[in-house]
């Protein structure tokens, strides 16, 4: 019987998918990310045919030799795959892949919700609320901004950044301008978006500017204090991409001096740890990760992961295999 470790608690929906499939399952005891030396422990002791991780495991060629000639594959649960070395993989033999498309939907919405909450102050008038300060209406009591009929600026059109383009000018009527390393005619016509040449032409001319990126080494710190002065001062940064693409400390120091009026991010730089000085600011949202965290999504990204173990292990090659 094939054995599959899970590195930790996942949603039912995937473990019961590799139990019906016939598959030995075990998942880490710990509801707790393994560190290194856990992880290839489990695999040297396991003998495990494939494994399910997550974007907190960091996978490289240690852990990859610990896994074993008998390990066909590493399921990647999450769209990006900053955290394994693919190359080191696949110099062992061993497949890795993700799970792109089941979130994209869950990704759109929170980084929309996040636009709004910060445009509009809902988390400030939140906490404003709480502590005991509302003593009735008042005409100059948290002025916001408007989203509507304002200018989006998309950095990566992927799935997610084109959804967020979509819910933008379809509901919004927002005007779109965006940035990708492939121009997307096709997208332009859809929503009378406008393609920009560099990235610093959408940060100097949008009201909002949404992150969509993979983690690379040309995106690393993509925003940092340089481009940040090329916004409006009246404009908002969001990101629902990998932390690392903002430079958190050159964030918090031009939220402070009003370089920019206000960011929303979900993803920080050197995960869990925030960077202090933002912790202090009020024209910023910090959500923890969450952006793919609903029940439905998750339960989908779990079985999306079982399925390219199921096909692997069967000799087929899984569809969302990383190359």
């Amino acid at each position: 019987m094939p054995k599959v470790f899970i590195t930790r608690k996942i949603p039912e929906a995937g473990t019961e998918k590799l139990k019906k499939a016939g598959y030995e399952v075990e998942v880490n005891p710990e509801d707790r990310v393994l560190k290194k030396e856990e992880l290839i422990s489990f695999l040297k002791r396991g003998k495990y045919d494939a494994v399910l991780v997550l974007l907190t495991d960091k996978l490289d060629a240690e852990v990859f030799e610990a896994a074993g000639k008998q390990c066909k594959i590493f399921a990647n649960m999450a769209v990006g795959f900053d955290n394994v070395e693919v190359a080191a993989a696949k110099k062992v033999g061993i497949m890795v892949a993700n799970t792109p498309g089941v979130l994209t939907d869950t990704v759109a919405e929170h980084t929309f919700a996040l636009m709004l909450a910060i445009a509009h102050r809902i988390a400030e008038g939140d906490r404003f609320s709480r502590a005991g300060k509302y003593h009735g209406w008042e005409p100059m009591l948290l002025l916001g901004a408007d989203v509507s009929r304002k200018t989006l600026g998309i950095l990566g059109l992927g799935r997610i950044g084109s959804r967020v383009a979509h819910h933008a000018a379809r509901g919004f009527d927002m005007k779109v301008l965006y940035y990708d390393v492939k121009r997307n005619e096709d997208f332009e016509k859809e929503f009378s978006a406008q393609y920009r040449l560099a990235a610093e032409e959408v940060l100097r001319e949008a009201d909002f500017v949404s992150i969509h990126v993979p983690l690379l080494p040309s995106t690393h710190h993509l925003i940092d204090a340089k481009r940040l002065k090329m916004m409006k001062p009246t404009a908002y940064l969001i990101n629902t991409s990998r932390g690392p693409v903002i430079d958190e400390k050159a964030l918090a120091e031009a939220l402070k001096k009003g370089v920019i009026k206000g960011a929303a991010i979900d993803v920080f730089e050197n995960e869990p740890r925030i960077e202090p000085e933002l912790l202090k600011l009020e024209n910023v949202i910090l959500t923890p990760h969450i952006a793919s965290a609903t029940q439905e999504t998750r339960a989908k990204m779990a079985e999306l992961a079982a399925e390219n173990i199921i096909l692997a292990l069967a000799g087929q090659t899984p569809p969302n295999l990383i190359k």
